[in-house]
């Protein structure tokens, strides 16, 4: 009992002081099955209960991703034994051994060529085919008994769920990567005049002796199991598309990057869809240090703030929160022991990998041998997140006007190409080798458009719209430090989803068309920027 009051009470506390979830409001939960994610969905559904002393005034829902999740071998881990001894043109054998040595850990299984070059004998273009799977991700039969594990288990909590596939992310819109005007954060005072408003309602309903709910009886709406809370079967094409995006990626740590990415925009899609302002994530403790570090050798530096904080305020209308952040990943375990919380096993991205096949299972692997040693390792970490600031905007429009990184979504912070750092002197290298001396003839010549139509795109961008012949050199102007790092795994951008390519190209037409006429454009004043 007094492990359960502990626990119970961090998890209140949090919600708590922060005072971000105001009563009435739609939070989604992001339940992946783990443990941390369903001990959350466990004390939300505490919290709703008629037994508890406080209970949770906000509408709460739940949504799965059923994405790949299963485990694969990068390329890089065969690269060695097939360049000892070539494979045969259409006989595809068990690795060798001089490959199992890269793959400890893994199950047996057969090479197969990667779907992303069909027919190639490439060493960069093999995985590993599983005996219990496809070439690449789950089998049908393996999703379908995952679903079925999960099913159950979200029509037993009773709240509304929703079950996507990671396939849909090619057809998201391009407004998902669109930061919605936000509105500024209440004070104390709003959040206690909001309290006493959600309480007057429910007395005034309880006072009419109608159905609905009484004083103290405030209950979730029920879900209608329609169609679109289940999880419908993807088009072949899209799977198609997927597993070609994630095979042709050539290491595991910029695979992971991309996993997460998407996933994020899925969720945040649906969140928008039906209605909900906040998002919760499972992130414990122990998570969020391993998270800390990782973030720091990928290059986040800047943004750990939004990454391990308690709140993320980055997408503007729906803000990621992360309730389970003071609970060790020990305290889950023996919580979801004691008093059975279901939970359903689907492996990741890197179950089974070594510790070296990834900054993420290294930075992981590193801080629990620290923690085992010095068991307070975990909880140093921690606290110094909770130190970190945020930057503060700009401005309440800063938002809109200030760029952001295509796939992260955080402030651009990547130096101009005339600056004295390491970043700066890469880019102005790379201007300088695009910068070929060309005779003035040539110069004269018209040119054509140089966002071509097969990047992804309906059409292309005009002349000089990214003044440059590459268009791949115009996604990643409008990426992140990391996520640029991380995109190097990637041989072609022309793989990623439609709606990245194509809210790339409006923001290269945008900035183009803003460029053209700022020389028309009349600033104001600072007494006339005062007085507004």
């Amino acid at each position: 009992d007094c492990f359960k009051a502990f626990y119970v009470h961090k998890f209140r506390a949090m919600l708590g002081k922060n005072r971000l979830i105001f009563p009435g409001e739609k939070v989604l939960l992001a339940w992946s099955g783990g443990p941390s994610s369903s001990s959350m969905v466990w004390q939300v559904l505490e919290g709703l209960s008629q037994d508890s002393a406080k209970r949770l005034r906000f509408v709460p829902g739940v949504i799965f991703v059923d994405g790949i999740t299963s485990s694969w071998v990068f390329p890089v881990a065969l690269r060695s034994a097939i360049r000892e001894n070539p494979l045969p043109k259409g006989r595809w054998p068990t690795p060798h051994n001089s490959a199992r040595k890269h793959c400890r850990g893994f199950p047996q299984g057969e090479v197969a060529p990667c779907p992303a070059l069909p027919g190639s004998v490439s060493p960069d273009s093999f995985c590993l085919r599983f005996s219990e799977g496809a070439a690449f991700g789950k089998s049908l039969e393996e999703r379908s008994k995952t679903l079925a594990e999960v099913k159950p288990i979200l029509q037993a909590t009773g709240l509304p769920w929703h079950v996507v596939a990671l396939e849909e992310v090619f057809s998201l819109p391009p407004s998902v990567l669109r930061c919605s005007a936000q509105e500024p954060a209440g004070s104390e005072g709003a959040y206690k005049a909001a309290v006493d408003s959600f309480l007057q309602q429910q007395h005034v309903l309880g006072a009419g002796g109608g159905p609905g709910p009484t004083q103290g009886k405030e209950q979730p709406p029920q879900p209608r199991l329609d169609p679109q809370s289940l999880a419908r079967p993807p088009a072949a094409a899209q799977t198609e598309a997927l597993s070609q995006l994630f095979c042709s990626v050539r290491t595991l740590t910029a695979k992971e990057e991309l996993l997460q990415t998407l996933r994020t925009h899925l969720i945040l899609h649906m969140a928008r869809a039906h209605g909900y302002s906040k998002v919760m994530t499972g992130d414990s403790c122990t998570r969020l240090a391993i998270k800390l570090m990782t973030n720091l050798a990928l290059g986040r530096g800047a943004f750990l703030a939004w990454d391990t904080g308690f709140s993320d305020e980055r997408h503007g209308d729906v803000v990621v929160v992360r309730p389970m952040r003071d609970h060790t990943l020990k305290e889950v375990a023996f919580y979801n022991r004691l008093f059975s919380v279901p939970s359903v096993f689907t492996p990741a991205v890197d179950t089974k990998a070594p510790e070296k096949a990834s900054i993420h299972r290294l930075m992981e692997a590193f801080i629990l041998r620290l923690q085992t040693q010095f068991p307070s390792t975990v909880s140093t970490v921690y606290r110094t997140s909770e130190k970190l600031v945020k930057a503060p905007r700009d401005g309440p429009a800063a938002s809109d006007s200030s760029p952001c990184c295509l796939l992260c979504m955080c402030a651009l912070d990547v130096d101009a190409a005339d600056s004295a750092t390491a970043f700066g002197a890469q880019t102005s290298s790379r201007l300088s080798q695009m910068q070929s001396p060309t005779p003035l003839t040539e110069t004269r010549t018209p040119l054509g458009p140089c966002c071509s139509p097969g990047v992804g795109r309906v059409q292309g961008c005009g002349q000089g719209a990214c003044r440059r012949e590459d268009p791949q050199a115009c996604i990643e102007e409008q990426l992140c430090y990391s996520c640029r790092v991380n995109m190097k795994d990637l041989p072609s951008l022309d793989l990623l989803p439609p709606y990245m390519l194509a809210e790339a190209q409006l923001r290269t037409q945008r900035a183009w068309v803003l460029q053209e006429i700022q020389d028309c454009l009349i600033e104001d004043s600072d007494d006339e920027a005062g007085q507004s």
